[in-house]
């Protein structure tokens, strides 16, 4: 079976390309930098010849716009798609962007879903909540002079890596023609998530819990992220991945760089 990973140059889209791999599927890691620009339409057809999947994890290259590249890249990925027979169509999405209406980005992305729904290539959407990557970001956004106040926001975590597990199983599957969401097994405040992760990293910030601050990058209510009844959720506490990313910097002598969700490129 050929799978296409659009977006599959970043931080979900190598790991989905990765473990396809390891498993023996054909797959190509589609992105500008690989030759397939999704939005120009330069080599997507190419790509797209003999495919029987394609997985999009792909985000725009900047801020701004999000909305135009999120639905100009998958109207002329249906577009493609179509011609070329693919069977299921696969869209990482954001629990909460049906909910949400103040955030440009998650606006953007339910056009996508929209777009997606109303295609005539069968899909399956997956809605994550947050990746533990997500925690060294909002830091970074919100530090004045070390130190960073945050509200006691209720989110759900997920490891990334067990997001992308959920994405490799909906590949193997037929197309749900439905949405599903997947999340942490852990309820966790903001200022909890981002001071833990802080720590770990022997960051000298401190992180203060503030009620009634509205933080950069993360002004959203925590009712409106939070996952449905009938989410699938992961075994990845964050202590666990707290642990697997040490062991990880160990190895490369590095601490892991802070990513946002969805930032794969096109």
């Amino acid at each position: 079976m050929k799978i296409v990973v659009v977006g599959g140059t970043g931080l979900i889209g190598t790991k989905v390309v990765n473990q396809l791999r390891a498993m023996g599927q054909a797959v190509i890691a589609a992105a500008p930098s690989t030759g397939v620009d999704t939005v120009t339409q330069e080599g997507l057809r190419a790509a797209l010849v003999g495919a029987h999947v394609v997985i999009d994890v792909s985000g725009p290259s900047a801020v701004g716009g999000e909305e135009d590249f999120f639905v100009t890249s998958t109207r002329h990925l249906l577009a493609a798609e179509l011609d070329a027979g693919v069977r299921h169509h696969i869209v990482l999405s954001i629990v909460g962007v049906d909910r949400v209406d103040t955030s440009d980005y998650f606006l953007a992305k339910f056009a996508q879903e929209n777009e997606v729904r109303r295609g005539r290539v069968p899909y399956s959407i997956l809605r994550s909540t947050q990746f533990f990557e997500f925690a060294r970001l909002i830091a970074d956004w919100n530090t004045v002079d070390d130190t960073i106040h945050l509200p006691p926001i209720e989110m759900r975590p997920v490891a990334s890596d067990d997001v992308v597990g959920a994405l490799v199983s909906i590949a193997r599957e037929a197309p749900t023609q439905q949405i599903s969401e997947v999340a942490g097994p852990e309820r966790l405040s903001l200022d909890d998530f981002v001071r833990r992760v802080l720590l770990h990293h022997h960051d000298e910030r401190y992180v203060v819990r503030a009620p009634d601050v509205r933080p950069v990058g993360f002004n959203i209510e925590g009712r409106l992220l939070a996952p449905g009844p009938e989410a699938i959720l992961t075994e990845t506490t964050l202590a666990m991945w707290l642990d697997g990313v040490a062991a990880v910097d160990d190895a490369h002598g590095r601490h892991a760089a802070p990513l946002l969700f969805g930032d794969e490129g096109s």
